[in-house]
């Protein structure tokens, strides 16, 4: 019975792990980053020490919570950066990225704010501000970005605007979304084509 108390300790350890990430991120999804640990807890049946035993910070709960996300993104812009067609690559970095924030209001919560000892969820977002950098420099060569598009902060208020739609359904907020994205790509071309939107629904 004693050789497999370390087995079954373990097992309960990773158990518990899964547990709490899968609350935190249901709850970050649901209500935004200023949910409580004892909620994240409750949500994840454990108590607060063991939640603090995993993740010792909120910190690191929320860098471990959006590991996925991060991942998403980084692989996002990448595509977007790889296009030979560099108006076309910021376009789809445009559309992707709102949808993945749309999907996941915890997420735009934590890529956009400051966490000093969140390091993975720093380098995640200097990442991807210096590639969408990159990319509108050369979509502007080509004369397809406005001049005046200025990244961070045009690409923090696109975010800002994406994260405040609401819809009663997540497929609702997808849908939103993408038509937004739509207006925002037409408002960033040098010269507007006023290409049709994606249907709201």
């Amino acid at each position: 019975m004693t050789t497999r108390l370390p087995h079954a300790l373990r097992s309960d350890a990773t158990d518990n792990r899964a547990r709490i990430l899968d609350a935190a991120r249901a709850l970050f999804s649901a209500k935004g980053l200023n949910v409580s640990i004892r909620e994240i807890a409750r949500r994840a049946g454990v108590g607060p020490a063991t939640l603090y035993r995993r993740f010792p910070t909120k910190q690191a709960l929320v860098t471990e919570a959006f590991a996925d996300q991060m991942r998403a993104c980084r692989a996002i812009v990448d595509q977007g950066s790889a296009d030979p067609d560099p108006w076309h690559g910021l376009c789809l970095v445009v559309e992707k990225i709102c949808e993945l924030h749309a999907r996941d209001r915890g997420f735009t919560e934590a890529f956009m704010s400051t966490f000093p000892r969140a390091t993975e969820v720093t380098a995640g977002r200097e990442y991807t501000v210096k590639a969408v950098t990159e990319l509108a420099q050369r979509a502007k060569e080509v004369g397809r970005l406005r001049a005046d598009f200025l990244v961070p902060d045009d690409l923090i208020l696109m975010l800002m605007a994406n994260q405040g739609i609401r819809t009663a359904t997540a497929a609702g907020q997808v849908a939103a979304s993408r038509r937004f994205a739509g207006f925002v790509i037409q408002v960033m071309q040098a010269s507007p084509e006023h290409s049709p939107l994606p249907p709201a629904m």
